[in-house]
């Protein structure tokens, strides 16, 4: 039997056993009151009394109650000790106890440390895109640049740079997420946002990070798409860009 029916089960005991078990003692306690007692007035006092009757037997009903209460803890406890092997089996782990090492706080690095640790550390060139990402960016580029050349497509731009939120929260939520391409207009308005969507995209949580990422967007006015890896068309991005992008006006 698992442990929470059991112990739902104990929870679920009618009281009226605790009283009774309790008004058994009380009267076992007002039997023995009238057995030591010789006199006759103490007999004729509590049939006359029903208040002394009363509290005897509601004292008597409280014990009980008190007791079978002890008892049923008692009860659980022992379910527990007798079943926690079993437990530690079906977790396929042993908990530690402890006494736990204590934890050294964190360390917050001024500017010299950190100049100090990048000193010691080897540093490399990677890429900004990887290469399918890489023919998207060109291929946008090359669009925007017969549709408007005042137009630019910037690749891996920090959220946290391009939208803001009274919200600290919110802010923090979308502070360091990027987007893979970006579309801005001639004022540097960023305008589009484009997310080049592989063959991992939904692995893990990719697909809740593009959805907050999507959500951000949308409610500070830019547009998002979605390129997906063999099925977008080189002609379907000329057709995003055509109508998002005006061409520049013909000089008089």
């Amino acid at each position: 039997m698992d442990y929470r029916q059991s112990n739902r089960s104990l929870r679920k005991r009618p009281l009226f056993f605790a009283a009774s078990s309790g008004l058994a003692i009380g009267a076992f306690a007002l039997d023995a009151a009238g057995a030591m007692t010789a006199s006759d007035h103490l007999a004729v006092a509590l049939t006359e009394n029903p208040y002394l009757l009363v509290a005897v037997l509601f004292a008597g009903a409280f014990a009980g109650m008190t007791i079978e209460q002890f008892l049923s803890r008692m009860r659980r406890q022992a379910w527990r000790e007798k079943n926690r092997p079993r437990w530690g089996k079906k977790s396929g782990a042993s908990i530690a106890t402890g006494p736990w090492p204590p934890m050294e706080p964190s360390k917050k690095t001024d500017a010299a440390d950190q100049l100090r640790i990048v000193m010691g550390a080897t540093f490399a060139i990677q890429p900004l895109l990887n290469k399918s990402e890489a023919r998207v960016f060109k291929e946008l580029d090359r669009i925007l640049i017969r549709r408007n050349p005042a137009w630019q497509v910037m690749a891996q731009v920090s959220l946290g740079e391009i939208i803001r939120s009274k919200d600290a929260v919110a802010h923090s939520c979308i502070n360091s997420k990027r987007v893979d391409l970006l579309l801005v207009d001639g004022d540097c308005q960023p305008r589009c946002a484009i997310e080049y969507q592989g063959g991992a995209h939904h692995q893990g949580a990719a697909a809740a990070r593009d959805a907050i990422k999507k959500e951000a967007l949308r409610r500070a006015g830019i547009g998002y798409y979605e390129v997906v890896a063999g099925q977008t068309t080189p002609s379907e991005l000329r057709r995003l860009v055509e109508k998002l992008v005006d061409k520049p006006a013909a000089p008089e």
